[in-house]
């Protein structure tokens, strides 16, 4: 009897050291220290596929761009005010951290004032970021870095319970990727708070955009390897006092985009936007329009500068609109009188197709205007019963991200 027991206590040992083994390889814990930096870095070049590496609470100096390479690593922190990157005193590489492999989770720390972008994921396939706060401190700024969150041609990207400020171009940009959602996070003092570009099957919900120039922005721009961006639904999101004056580098488009902006639709199709509370924007609440209202000339053959099948629905818009800043201030407020209607549509049509469908029903108050920008506003229309229209309902994102 005993020597069986023994035999039980002796064959157990190797599959106990196994399983310790195993822990091991996949939790590195880093600790705090001068060479903070270098040993991180040391963990993300050696990580193995399934790694977690656990960095410790504390303001952490740094002053290169940490970079990832390897599939399946997640970077976890002890809290999103706890565990501190900070980029002050930056001296190469300009992002914060830069990613170029899927399977890649972030989570519970933040990444503060880096030269250029905080967190930038390119090329990745299956990018979570959750609990993360990209911040530049001194307030907006021209010489803050262009994105706070930042994946691009990207696939199954999710970003949650975050929080991005100070970016000058964007807060949490999507950009050139599919199946996305971004939801419950925050986005206050940027240029623009969220966007989704030249992006498809993306779900943007429960979010909150606040402070920002513009608030949430989908669009397609043209130069630009993916194309053909569609299938967004926008809903439950607070979108409110968008009228941080604009601090962009001159020359960036988002440089034109006016203070008091709140929903942006331009260039794309197939969006859905309901259930969201949109309001105090003091340039517009909502504006659907075409590329071709920027002004800027179209080099790429095949790119679609119209906007259509848009669907603007149970929302609840209101105020806003009393002092318009930009082209929408110059142009439309003597045309249109102040305040301005809560939902702004430039009737800029493909001109082989009779008409575009975009339909709003059900805005609160909200008046609806066709201004007809495409002829010097010859022929405006309010609430009219073509705007009147219902569009089916698009899939949700589907297959990742849980609940």
């Amino acid at each position: 009897m005993y020597l069986s027991k023994l035999r039980i206590r002796v064959s157990a040992l190797p599959l106990a050291l196994v399983l310790l083994s195993s822990c091991a390889k996949k939790d590195a814990g880093i600790q705090p220290g001068p060479d903070f930096q270098k040993r991180v870095q040391e963990a993300l070049i050696l990580a193995k596929p399934g790694a977690v590496i656990e960095l410790p609470e504390g303001r952490h100096e740094m002053t290169t761009t940490l970079s990832l390479s390897v599939e399946n690593v997640t970077i976890r922190g002890k809290g999103i005010d706890k565990t501190i990157l900070s980029f002050k005193d930056q001296k190469t590489g300009s992002a914060g951290m830069l990613v170029t492999a899927g399977g890649f989770t972030l989570e519970d720390l933040a990444i503060e004032d880096s030269k250029g972008d905080a967190l930038k994921i390119n090329g990745a396939t299956g990018v979570t970021i959750r609990r993360v706060r990209t911040e530049w401190t001194g307030g907006p700024k021209a010489t803050n870095g262009s994105y706070g969150l930042y994946p691009v041609q990207c696939k199954n990207v999710l970003i949650e319970d975050s929080v991005a400020i100070g970016a000058s171009d964007a807060g949490i940009y999507v950009g050139q990727s599919k199946n996305i959602i971004v939801r419950r996070n925050r986005a206050e003092y940027n240029v623009a708070g969220i966007e989704i570009e030249n992006s498809q099957e993306a779900d943007v919900y429960q979010n909150t955009s606040t402070n920002n120039t513009g608030g949430l922005l989908v669009f397609n721009l043209p130069d630009l390897p993916v194309k053909d961006g569609r299938n967004a639904r926008v809903f439950e999101n607070k979108v409110f006092n968008n009228n941080t004056q604009n601090f962009a580098p001159k020359g960036n488009l988002v440089a034109k985009v006016p203070a008091g902006t709140g929903l942006i639709i331009m260039a794309t199709n197939h969006i859905d936007v309901y259930k969201n509370t949109i309001k105090d924007n003091a340039t517009a609440n909502v504006s659907v329009v075409s590329y071709l209202t920027t002004g800027n000339p179209i080099n790429d053959a095949g790119y679609y500068p119209f906007t259509d099948e848009i669907y603007i629905h149970d929302n609840a818009i209101s105020g806003g609109g009393d002092n318009p800043e930009g082209r929408i201030g110059k142009d439309l407020a003597p045309v249109l009188g102040k305040p301005l209607p809560g939902i702004l549509y430039d009737g800029v049509v493909d001109p082989k197709k009779p008409s575009a469908q975009i339909c709003a029903q059900n805005n609160s108050e909200a008046v609806f205007v066709n201004y007809d920008a495409g002829n010097r506003f010859k022929h405006i229309a309010r609430n009219a019963s073509m705007n009147n229209c219902a569009l089916p309902p698009l899939n949700a994102v589907a297959g990742f991200g849980g609940n």
